[in-house]
């Protein structure tokens, strides 16, 4: 099975993708969402945001990717990950079990999503209220070669969305074009 992993600055439309893309697929398949910010409130509270943190917080998330993915669940990943190192070891992990990754690039420059601001995030960057924010304080790494990039400041839900699953729909006949 595939797992969609959606990357990009806080406030670039991940969760909000990763919402419409599930709820489409769930009519077809069997899909699990896994949002970076409910599994480190509700599963991994004991990480902070220090590099070391956030590369352990990516690995745990993978690692709960593979475990659905394994079980014929589609699994969609929206989580910052800032990290390409952790991104790729994700990959890798698929791959090593024979599963398909397809790595999302949600693009949206800063000032946009500092517009959006939907957390207050940006603000209190911005305020010294808080420090260390991705793309803001902290390093985001954007991926070298996503398989998929989308623009969520040019391109609404729906056209983004349906570049995802085209992209999903190549990704399984080829899958399905191996094991022939």
């Amino acid at each position: 099975m595939t797992t969609i992993w959606l990357t990009g600055l806080p406030s670039s439309g991940k969760t909000t993708l990763a919402r419409e893309l599930t709820a489409r697929q769930s009519a077809r398949r069997a899909v699990e969402h896994l949002d970076g910010d409910v599994l480190r409130r509700e599963m991994f509270p004991e990480l902070g945001f220090s590099r070391d943190d956030r590369m352990e917080n990516i690995r745990r998330i993978g690692n709960l990717a593979v475990l659905l993915a394994r079980h014929g669940v589609l699994v969609v990943v929206s989580v910052i990950a800032p990290y390409r190192r952790a991104r790729d070891a994700v990959r890798a992990a698929h791959r090593a079990r024979g599963l398909s990754f397809v790595e999302v690039h949600v693009h949206a420059s800063q000032a946009v999503c500092a517009a959006r601001d939907v957390k207050g995030l940006y603000a209190r960057a911005t305020s010294g209220a808080l420090s260390g924010l991705t793309g803001a304080g902290d390093v985001y790494e954007v991926p070298n070669a996503p398989d998929v990039q989308v623009r969520t400041a040019e391109q609404g839900v729906e056209e983004c969305v349906l570049t995802i699953e085209r992209a999903l729909a190549a990704t399984e006949r080829r899958d399905k074009e191996a094991l022939v």
